[in-house]
């Protein structure tokens, strides 16, 4: 099997500190609070928990290189 790495891909996110359902590609989400709300690079939206932001996202600060 082959390994792949995702391109370095900048997306903005927030942290919620409420539920939402969010309407998704594949249908309606609940973001639970203190689940991350991910826009996607096609403008999509989706959640994320905590745990799982952290290991795949990090700050990004403008004129970083890739």
């Amino acid at each position: 099997m082959n390994k792949f790495r995702k391109k370095p891909v900048v997306v903005e996110a927030y942290q919620t500190h409420e539920e939402l359902i969010i309407q998704t590609l594949e249908g309606p989400l609940k973001a639970s609070p203190g689940d991350w709300v991910i826009t996607g690079i096609n403008g999509e939206k989706y959640p994320c928990k905590p745990d799982i932001f952290q290991k795949t996202y990090e700050p990004f600060e403008a004129g970083a290189c890739c």
